[in-house]
């Protein structure tokens, strides 16, 4: 696991920097945590009964937060290890290309982006 968890927690760290500078600038009091899978009570407790999860954002988006929005915890991306292996595989796409695809799609969540957004972006 520690080899996994070393190289994604490598390709998060070269895809926030590849970012443009003004995304870079505007990302703030965010954490990524990198786990092997989610557990059924995760999915379940966020809402996603019966699908599977790669990454998940949560927290306020940036495009809802208002003037009061200060003194919180950290937004949190949450980046599921196995599931992206073998969505990689299966694809047959470099694990560190789906590894990128699922930080940006979660990024872009964090900025307030829906799912049909990200689709035409191409990251989903």
């Amino acid at each position: 696991m520690n080899e996994n968890l070393d190289l994604f927690r490598e390709v998060i760290d070269k895809t926030l920097e590849s970012l443009p500078q003004e995304l870079k600038e505007q990302i703030k009091n965010l954490e990524f945590i990198v786990l092997e899978a989610p557990t059924e009570n995760f999915v379940e407790s966020h809402g996603f009964k019966g699908q599977v999860l790669l990454g998940l954002y949560v927290g306020v988006p940036l495009n809802k937060r208002g003037v009061n929005y200060n003194w919180v915890l950290p937004d949190r991306i949450y980046i599921f290890m196995n599931p992206i292996i073998y969505f990689a595989n299966l694809e047959g796409i470099a694990i560190e290309e789906k590894i990128r695809k699922v930080v940006l799609h979660e990024i872009g969540h964090y900025f307030g982006m829906g799912e049909d957004n990200l689709r035409r972006l191409g990251v989903y």
